[in-house]
């Protein structure tokens, strides 16, 4: 099997900035990608432009339609839409009648996603404040074999992948999430490995003047190592490959990425996200070696999606969306050399032609 591009949606920059979808499937054909991570900002933004006149937030029709739409938009580029995400601050939580509220939202993001043709959902580690989110593992587990069982019996039955962010509230490293996927042991519950999230939080710390954690190094090198002797393939769904920027002054109180509501990861997290390779930006995870691992150590292959967050996505420069598809395919290209990646890209979207191109 081969290793395919993908990007999530909302990566080529924001809809509130002006940044629609339509346009973005253009670029992302040009550019030689074969699948998209479908935001649901985006998803919502769409289903706004097909009705001028809604003023707040779709309808659960109103989205079917967008959803279709998007469907059919995708198919004439020959783009794949790899899931809908994220179904976000979902497991554990406190409030056992906004877990109600939840389950419902999922009916109706199950009907989105066969829309879609999709039959993956992607939920990200809760985020939510300790209060409201539960550490009970037994709860966790529970709530997300809850999703699992009624993805299973959705027809077309669908899949759920997670993935631990590393400003998650309970769940923030790799080896957490994947005891998770371990415990909830269902065949169409896995696992999204992430460079970003794995490294933000056991090698990066954005709040400490060195960008780095004490032993940084040698905690990486020992979780590279559980990756290999831990991770079963058939439950790695899919991969996210992206890096970050080293920040000139520690993300603390009067930094201007700094809010009082959020921890430094996550604001780090939301507005310094690189692509692979862009060390000229600042980018210093150890990303190359995390690659490594994933795809010549433990054998990763299938799809690899571009997924970042950074302040350039709200700019409503219109040549944002170009901008950001070609230094994906850079990274891209630069990936599949360092790692020896085979792909599926037809000949007119050799990656290697992308390795001139200025970033």
């Amino acid at each position: 099997m081969a290793c395919k591009l993908g990007i999530t949606s909302m990566s080529l920059g924001w809809p509130h900035a002006g940044h629609s979808f339509a346009p973005k499937l253009d670029i992302l054909e040009q550019q030689g990608y074969q699948g998209i991570e479908l935001f649901e900002a985006d998803l919502l933004d769409h289903a706004k432009r097909l009705d001028p006149e809604c003023d707040a937030e779709p309808s659960h029709q109103a989205q079917l339609r967008a959803a279709h739409d998007i469907r059919r938009l995708c198919a004439s580029k020959n783009i794949s839409i790899i899931c809908l995400q994220p179904f976000a601050c979902y497991e554990g939580l406190v409030d056992r009648q906004e877990h109600s509220a939840r389950i419902e939202k999922l009916h109706r993001w199950m009907e989105l996603a066969t829309a879609l043709e999709t039959d993956l959902i992607q939920v990200p580690s809760s985020y939510l404040p300790p209060a409201q989110a539960s550490g009970d593992m037994d709860l966790i587990v529970s709530d997300l074999q809850e999703i699992s069982d009624l993805g299973a019996a959705h027809n077309p039955p669908l899949r759920f992948v997670y993935e631990a962010l590393s400003f998650g509230t309970r769940i923030n490293t790799w080896e957490q999430s994947w005891e998770v996927v371990q415990k909830v042991d269902r065949p169409n519950f896995g696992l999204c490995l992430d460079s970003f999230n794995i490294a933000g939080r056991i090698y990066a710390d954005p709040a400490s003047p060195s960008g780095k954690n004490p032993d940084a190094d040698e905690v990486v090198a020992a979780s590279m190592e559980r990756i290999v002797e831990r991770v079963e393939l058939s439950k790695l769904f899919y991969v996210q490959i992206v890096d970050a920027q080293r920040l000139a002054e520690p993300l603390v109180e009067g930094h201007r990425f700094y809010a009082a509501d959020q921890t430094p990861r996550m604001s780090w997290s939301r507005n310094c996200r690189l692509f692979y390779g862009e060390t000229d930006r600042g980018a210093y995870l150890p990303v190359k070696q995390i690659a490594d691992t994933i795809f010549n150590r433990l054998g990763f292959r299938g799809w690899v999606s571009l997924e970042i967050f950074n302040q350039r996505m709200s700019d409503k420069d219109p040549k944002v969306p170009q901008e950001l598809a070609e230094r994906g395919a850079v990274s891209w290209a630069k990936l599949v050399e360092d790692m020896h990646l085979v792909t599926k890209s037809p000949s007119t979207h050799d990656p290697s032609r992308f390795l001139n191109l200025s970033t």
